[in-house]
């Protein structure tokens, strides 16, 4: 099953079913009129969704022309999202450019941070930011929905507790990570709004390329119109998503609408840590990246971060060619 949400004139839009190809939808109300209330409700109302979806993919129902301009993210606000860096490969560059090891502990304790969830902007929103030296960046990653999930579930059994998945733009604002770091209390201005795929998706549509709750398929984003990376998502991932939640719910439940994101998905090629695609690579999901591989190199970065009316798309198709969550699409809008 295939979900996105239109925007309207409420805050967490109307509920939509789409289909496999991306080509028609229909109205998941009376059934469900808001994402959340279908996830609040999974156990009635996902089965009475999933024959809709069927009936939309066979022509049952004709539906209308798909729209994903019109789409807010999935969940135009959440009670909970959470970030980990399930990929340790991009945290090592993080720290080895600045001349520090990884604690041997990173690779056995994901690193999460609980990002702000009241105000995700659509995947076709531009990301907006005050004038200033902030180092806009984009990160490609990865998403699961959550159903409710008690405290100290084990890795082994959180498998059953995902609903959905989508693509993430986590945005960064990389001059001012540092300095909260510093302060010793996390992230805060330094990670705006998070914008999610049009399209969110049951993990059966993943068919082969969703096992060990991971996506083993290429992200693909491109940077101004160019391909910028395509790293595989299932390699390289340290935590998977089943071992991530278990993390997340150490000490705490976690309520239906729970968002867990993978971290910018980043792919170990080489002694060099990644590869440009220009260079024969996968690429890279983030500007930082680039950034610290030159600073190994060479001493210093020379890749700008993101500047007014850059570009970035971010999308995956399955191994037939064919997009599965739709494409985030923004602009950089820098506002004096």
């Amino acid at each position: 099953m295939k979900l996105a949400t239109y925007k309207n004139n409420t805050r967490d839009g109307q509920l939509m079913v789409v289909s496999r190809d991306l080509s028609r939808c229909c109205a998941a109300a009376p059934i469900a009129n808001t994402m959340q209330q279908l996830l609040d409700n999974w156990q009635t109302l996902a089965p009475q969704l999933t024959e809709r979806s069927r009936a939309l993919n066979e022509g049952e129902i004709a539906g209308e022309v798909f729209e994903q301009i019109r789409c807010h993210s999935p969940l135009p606000r959440a009670y909970h999202w959470a970030d980990g860096s399930a990929y340790v490969n991009h945290v090592e560059l993080v720290r080895r450019a600045r001349g520090a090891e990884i604690p041997t502990s990173f690779w056995t304790d994901p690193l999460m941070y609980q990002g702000g969830s009241d105000d995700f902007i659509g995947p076709f929103d531009d990301i907006v930011t005050p004038e200033g030296e902030f180092g806009i960046d984009f990160e490609a990653e990865i998403a699961v929905i959550t159903d409710d999930v008690p405290m100290s579930t084990a890795a082994k059994d959180a498998a059953k507790h995902i609903k959905l998945l989508m693509l993430v733009n986590d945005v960064s604002l990389r001059g001012l990570i540092p300095g909260e770091l510093a302060k010793g209390f996390g992230f805060y201005q330094s990670k705006p709004a998070s914008s999610f795929s049009p399209v969110a998706v049951t993990p059966d549509e993943l068919s082969e390329c969703w096992n060990d709750t991971k996506v083993h398929l290429p992200l693909e984003t491109y940077y101004n119109g160019e391909l910028f990376g395509k790293p595989n998502a299932g390699v390289d991932m340290t935590f998977n998503f089943a071992e991530l939640i278990g993390h997340a719910t150490r000490t705490r439940n976690l309520r239906a609408g729970t968002i867990i994101g993978s971290g910018t998905v980043s792919n170990k090629q080489g002694t060099d840590h990644g590869s440009a695609i220009v260079h024969g690579g996968v690429g890279y999901s983030c500007i930082a990246e680039v950034r610290m591989i030159e600073t190994i190199r060479d001493g210093q970065p020379s890749t700008a971060f993101m500047a007014d009316n850059d570009e970035v798309k971010i999308t995956m198709r399955n191994n037939q060619g064919e997009s599965i969550f739709g494409a985030i699409e923004q602009r950089v809008k820098i506002v004096k």
